[in-house]
């Protein structure tokens, strides 16, 4: 199979151009009012989304931003081989209970954050070696459902601490084609998990920025690129504090990224002083990419997108028994 895909490193390059087609996002209240506001295809008045639970609600958006994807590109449930989703709940409910609303194959993920870049990651390479003619990737999270998980139930009024993050609320997908137009997937860099020993729950920048960082630089050099030749290197969820991290861990390896490096967890919310360092959540960067940023490069006014989204791999249990978080990166290269 050397003729469709040629790896170097943790990178495989996709010579037969699967594209992006079709993208859609919806997003809660609170992200609609920064800049998702004027680009997510549907903006909530309510984060319940007419549902009695929260995760019912997280569950709705997903199938909402499919649906909406399949249908801004034309396609019928027909036209699409597999779908790669997951999201931040426990056996992946979201994702595989959104499935029970296509029909078409699921192959559940489960990479927290980091779930967008994945499930483009795979569904390129299902695309470019030929197995599959059209894939839908797709995640989503909710603050309220989030919260209850993973830190306190939002009914017991706890304060957070000001490293925290505010789990975006909101879902995105995509198509990705062998056929058609759209923004193309170069390659992709298959992330390691990276652990520093940050053991705080509330400080996911701190704890996610050196997989960023590792990830980063192994397309860097995989590619024999530099962070010049990209108009925006995308991470997902670090926040305020975590981007600053990554900036200085990249730096200290040789690679200057500060200049064009943009985090979707600190340019999500309006008035990020309000979330203290921003927003997380598998929704943080599903949503950024399939509404603001694959509409800017389809307008042509970004060409080379490399998008690292970014995920903590910890769960109420691993931190209850004094377990440090482990983290992944997984990396997309993005061109018009």
């Amino acid at each position: 199979m050397r003729n469709f895909n040629l790896s170097k490193g943790h990178t495989v390059f996709f010579n037969n151009a699967p594209r992006i087609t079709s993208f859609a996002a919806i997003c809660g209240s609170k992200e609609s009012e920064g800049v998702l506001g004027s680009f997510a295809d549907v903006a909530l008045n309510d984060d319940m989304y007419g549902e009695s639970t929260f995760e019912k609600a997280e569950c709705k958006m997903l199938s909402k931003a499919i649906s909406l994807a399949l249908e801004k590109g034309g396609y019928t449930e027909k036209d699409i081989d597999v779908m790669f989703s997951g999201d931040l709940l426990n056996q992946i409910i979201s994702a595989s209970f959104a499935a029970r609303d296509f029909d078409f194959p699921f192959l559940g993920l489960y990479s927290a954050c980091s779930t967008m870049s994945e499930s483009i990651l795979l569904g390129a390479m299902l695309v470019n070696a030929g197995y599959a003619q059209r894939v839908v990737a797709a995640t989503g999270s909710h603050f309220a459902s989030a919260e209850r998980q993973y830190r306190y139930p939002l009914e017991l009024g706890c304060t957070r601490p000001p490293q925290a993050q505010w789990t975006v609320t909101g879902a995105g997908g995509c198509v990705i084609a062998n056929d058609g137009a759209g923004v193309k997937v170069v390659s992709g860099t298959m992330g390691k998990v990276c652990d520093y020993g940050v053991t705080d729950v509330n400080n996911m920048g701190a704890a996610m920025a050196p997989a960023a960082a590792d990830t980063i630089i192994q397309h860097l050099k995989d590619t024999g690129s530099s962070p010049e030749d990209y108009d925006m290197i995308l991470t997902g969820d670090l926040g305020a504090l975590g981007s600053r991290i990554v900036k200085d861990l990249t730096w200290e390896k040789g690679f200057d990224i500060s200049s064009n490096h943009v985090d979707c967890g600190e340019i999500v919310y309006k008035v990020i002083e309000k979330e203290f360092q921003g927003g997380s959540g598998a929704g943080c960067s599903a949503t950024v990419l399939n509404s603001y940023v694959l509409s800017k490069m389809n307008a042509g006014l970004y060409k080379r997108v490399l998008f690292a989204a970014t995920g903590a791999l910890l769960s109420t249990i691993s931190s209850g028994q004094g377990e440090s978080i482990p983290c992944i990166s997984h990396v997309v290269q993005l061109e018009v």
